[in-house]
C-alpha cells in the first residue's frame, strides 16, 4: 500500500544576511517530523554575496543541529572549542546538549569549481535523558557520507543520518531516525518502504518530482501519513533530480520550543535562558 501526502508546503522566508532562506519546518501543519523540530533551506547564492564573518553568534540546547551543505563550504565554531570546515557533500553535527554557543562561515567551495552555496540546516531533538550532556561536534567530508548506487542504475542513496541496508552514517542516533539524500536519474523509479508509525517528509530543492502517483514542484516539502507503506518516487524530467527523505519514530515526550532552545517543560526553558545569560555557555574564541 502506498502513504498518501498528509500536506505540502512551500514553507517561509527567513532570510538570514546574505542568504536566502525557505524555512520548511516548523509549518503551519506540522511542528515536527519525527525527531526533526526544524528545517532551513540555503537557496543557491552567489560567491559575492557571502560573507566570511560569520552568520552571528548564538546558542542552542536540548538538540543537535545538522548542517548538510550541497554546494560551498561552511567553518564551525563553538565555545566548547570545537571547530570544523565542511565542503560540497559534507555534514556537520553538533550536539548542543547543556548549552553552547556557536556560529558557522558558509562561503563558495575552495576545492571545486563551483561558485555557489546551497544546503540545510536541522534541527534534531534530543531525548530528556541526553539534553544534559557535554556538547559534542562531528565534522563529515562528502567521500565520509555512506552512499550506494540504486537498483537498475536509477541514481544513488546518500545515508547523512541513521542507517539503510548496509549502510550507516556516523552521526549518533539517540531515537529510530534518517535523513537519505536521494539523487534520481531520468525516467527512473525508487521506492522505499515505511514502518507503521514511523513519521516522515521529503523536500524537493531542485526539481518536481512524483511521490506515489502525484506530483510536487520544485520548493515543495511533503509530509506522508503514520501509516505503514510504501513511497515510491518517480522522476519524470529530462534531467537528475534531488529528493531529500527524512523522518523516524514519533518524539514520546513533551516538546517545548522557544527561540534556540528546544525543551521538555517551561521551567526548563527558563532555566536555559538563566544559564545563557549568566555566561554558563561560554564564548566563542576562535573564530576570525
Amino acid at each position: 500500500m502506498k502513504k498518501q501526502a498528509s500536506f505540502s508546503t512551500q514553507g517561509s522566508r527567513a532570510d538570514l544576511g546574505p542568504l536566502t532562506i525557505q524555512r520548511m519546518l516548523p509549518n503551519r501543519y506540522a511542528s515536527a517530523v519525527g525527531p526533526f523540530v526544524f528545517l532551513d533551506y540555503v537557496a543557491p547564492a552567489i560567491k559575492n554575496s557571502i560573507t566570511k564573518n560569520g552568520m552571528g553568534a548564538h546558542p542552542h540546547r536540548g538538540i543537535a543541529t545538522l548542517t548538510y551543505i550541497l554546494q560551498g563550504e561552511v567553518e564551525h565554531f563553538d565555545s566548547a572549542g570545537n571547530g570544523g570546515k565542511i565542503y560540497s557533500g559534507g555534514a556537520q553535527w553538533m550536539k548542543a546538549g547543556n548549552g553552547i554557543i556557536h556560529d558557522e562561515n558558509f562561503n563558495y567551495d575552495s576545492q571545486t569549481d563551483s561558485k555557489y552555496v546551497q544546503g540545510f540546516q536541522f534541527w534534531i531533538n534530543l531525548p530528556a535523558k541526553n539534553k544534559a550532556e557535554k556538547p559534542a561536534h562531528i565534522a563529515i567530508q562528502a567521500n565520509e557520507v555512506p552512499q550506494k548506487t540504486l537498483p537498475d542504475n536509477s541514481g544513488t542513496i546518500k545515508v547523512v543520518v541513521g542507517n539503510f541496508e548496509d549502510l550507516g552514517s556516523k552521526i549518533p542516533n539517540y531515537s529510530e531516525q534518517f535523513l537519505y539524500h536521494i539523487q534520481l536519474e531520468p525516467a527512473k523509479q525508487f521506492s522505499f518502504k515505511i514502518k507503521k508509525e514511523i513519521e516522515v517528509a521529503a523536500f524537493l530543492p531542485t526539481q518536481k518530482a512524483t511521490l506515489n502517483e502525484v506530483e510536487f514542484q520544485k520548493g515543495e516539502f511533503v509530509e506522508f501519513d503514520r501509516e505503514a507503506g510504501e513511497i515510491e518516487i518517480k522522476n519524470t524530467s529530462e534531467t537528475a533530480i534531488d529528493i531529500m527523505l527524512f523522518g523516524g519514530e514519533t518524539y514520546a515526550e513533551p516538546i517545548v520550543a522557544e527561540g534556540p532552545f528546544v525543551m521538555n517543560s517551561q521551567q526548563e526553558i527558563i532555566g536555559a535562558y538563566r544559564d545563557f545569560y549568566a555566561g554558563k555557555y561560554g564564548e566563542i574564541k576562535n573564530i576570525n
